[in-house]
């Protein structure tokens, strides 16, 4: 189909569901890293499917058809947001790592982005992830996050502050 964003939404709000299974196709591939900057690998592809699915419910109530990603990252950011917390709380052993050996990982030391990432918050995993790959302006990521532009502004400052910290840089000024 070379249907636009908002022609597929309007089709599949009149019941199409081969027009939303378009739209799903067409950002799978942008949904599934926002998700795993938030949940993590393990849960990145569950997460984006029940978003879909609350997408696809609720999609009647979605009035401006050409916000689609927005509105499906906004979907997807609330989600993820739930699972962190709730995982927090309750974690599988499941799949957990083994013990390291310290003196092993000091001769095999390399840059772990993700895990690096992994010490953010998720809400500024989700700023860095909107900024830095999805080149999303301030305005933009808090409509799909729900909040305003300076709080967007904050959640990456102190982002950055805290990778600064994790990496050994310059502490941030004015700290």
């Amino acid at each position: 189909m070379g249907e636009t964003d908002a022609g597929l939404v309007r089709l599949a709000q009149g019941g199409d569901s081969r027009a939303f299974s378009t739209l799903v196709e067409r950002h799978w591939s942008r949904l599934v890293p926002f998700a795993r900057s938030v949940v993590g690998d393990a849960d990145a592809e569950d997460a984006v499917q029940d978003a879909l699915v609350v997408a696809w419910s609720k999609l009647g109530g979605l009035t401006e058809p050409a916000a689609f990603r927005a509105w499906v990252l906004r979907i997807l950011g609330r989600l993820c947001f739930r699972r962190v917390r709730f995982g927090r709380r309750f974690r599988s052993l499941v799949g957990l790592p083994e013990p390291r050996d310290p003196a092993t990982e000091a001769a095999h030391e390399a840059f772990d982005v993700e895990r690096t990432l992994g010490r953010l918050a998720p809400r500024q995993r989700a700023v860095m992830h909107l900024t830095v790959v999805e080149g999303m302006s301030d305005s933009e990521i808090g409509t799909v996050m729900g909040i305003d532009a300076a709080s967007v502004r904050s959640h990456r400052r102190r982002a950055r502050g805290r990778l600064r910290q994790v990496l050994g840089g310059p502490a941030a000024e004015g700290r």
